[in-house]
C-alpha cells in the first residue's frame, strides 16, 4: 500500500506554516520522515504530526531542522511565532511584553512560576485540568518550557517572591518535588534571578487574592499582569501599575532575605527526601 501524505494548510497558522515548511524542505532534500527522524534523534510520528499541525514542535526540534537544513534560524524564526498561538488571546500581549522586559517581578501564592518551573512540575500541573487532554498537556509544556529561551547575553532580570504555600504544597511525585526545589534553590541569587519567600508569619496582605506580574520594558515603563483561577488582566495605566507596585515593594520588605529564603528551601526539601529504612 502506498503511502499518501496529507494535505497541508499551511496559511491557516503559524503552526501550520511551520509543519508545511518542514515537510517542503524533507521533500527538497530527498528525504523520508524516517530518515529525517535519524538525522533529528527524533520519532517519525513526531515529525508527522508536526508537519500536520496536530503537535506543537518541542523547543528543541528548531534549531534541528534549522542544522539539518542549513536553513540559519528560519525554523526557530517560526517557532518564534508558532509558540504564541497556543495561549489564550488574552495572554499574547502579555507574551510580547514578556519577551521584551529587562526585568521581570513575580508573586506567586500556590504554585512556583512558570519561569521557573521544571518540565515535571509543568506537567503535573497542567495535568490535573480536566479540560486538557494529554496533547494539549504536552503542548502546553513545551511552550511554557520556551517562554525562557532567552540570549544568554540578553537575559531579563527574574525576581520572584513565593509564599510559603509554594513550598509546601506537594505537586507530583515527592521526587519530582524535590528536584523542581533543588532548581529553585539553585535561582535564589544569581546575576539574572532572585527569589524571596514570604513566610507564614507576614500574615494577611493585599495580593493574596492571586498573581502578579511586572514587566520593566526597555524604555522604563512597566506593565502589570495579573492573574484569578480562569482570568487574567493586563494594567498599561500608570496609576494601575504604581498601585501594584507599591503593593509588591510592601511584599518585598516582609518577605524573608535571599539567604534566609534559601534556608527555608533546604527545609523544605527535608519533607519530600527518600527515607532512609533502618537495618531489620
Amino acid at each position: 500500500m502506498t503511502f499518501k501524505p496529507q494535505p497541508l494548510t499551511p496559511y491557516l497558522s503559524a503552526r501550520h506554516y511551520f509543519g508545511s515548511e518542514q515537510r517542503r524542505h524533507r521533500e527538497r532534500a530527498n528525504m523520508s520522515l524516517v530518515q529525517l527522524a535519524d538525522t533529528l534523534n527524533s520519532s517519525k510520528s513526531t515529525l508527522a504530526r508536526i508537519e500536520t499541525a496536530e503537535l506543537m514542535p518541542p523547543p528543541d526540534i528548531p534549531a534541528r531542522l534549522d542544522a539539518a537544513f542549513g536553513t540559519d534560524r528560519h525554523f526557530h524564526g517560526l517557532y518564534e511565532l508558532a509558540k504564541k498561538e497556543i495561549h489564550p488571546d488574552q495572554y499574547r500581549r502579555y507574551m510580547d511584553f514578556e519577551a521584551k522586559a529587562e526585568v521581570i517581578e513575580v508573586y506567586e501564592p500556590q504554585v512556583v512560576p512558570g519561569l521557573l518551573q521544571t518540565r515535571e512540575y509543568a506537567y503535573e500541573l497542567l495535568r490535573c485540568q480536566e479540560d486538557l487532554n494529554a496533547e494539549q498537556v504536552e503542548q502546553l509544556v513545551n511552550a511554557r518550557m520556551s517562554r525562557r529561551d532567552w540570549p544568554a547575553d540578553a537575559a531579563p532580570l527574574r525576581w520572584a517572591i513565593l509564599d510559603e504555600a509554594v513550598l509546601r504544597r506537594p505537586v507530583g511525585t515527592p521526587e519530582g518535588m524535590l528536584k523542581q526545589l533543588v532548581s529553585l534553590l539553585e535561582h535564589v541569587d544569581t546575576p539574572n534571578c532572585k527569589v524571596q519567600v514570604l513566610p507564614f508569619s507576614a500574615g494577611p496582605h493585599a495580593l493574596m487574592g492571586g498573581t502578579l506580574n511586572l514587566l520593566t520594558l526597555p524604555d522604563d515603563t512597566t506593565v502589570a499582569y495579573e492573574e484569578s483561577i480562569s482570568t487574567g488582566y493586563l494594567h498599561e495605566d500608570r496609576e494601575t501599575v504604581l498601585k501594584r507596585r507599591r503593593q509588591y515593594e510592601v511584599l518585598r520588605a516582609n518577605a524573608l532575605s535571599l539567604a534566609e529564603s534559601a534556608e527555608l528551601i533546604r527545609k523544605a526539601m527535608e519533607d519530600y527526601k527518600p527515607c532512609d529504612t533502618p537495618p531489620s
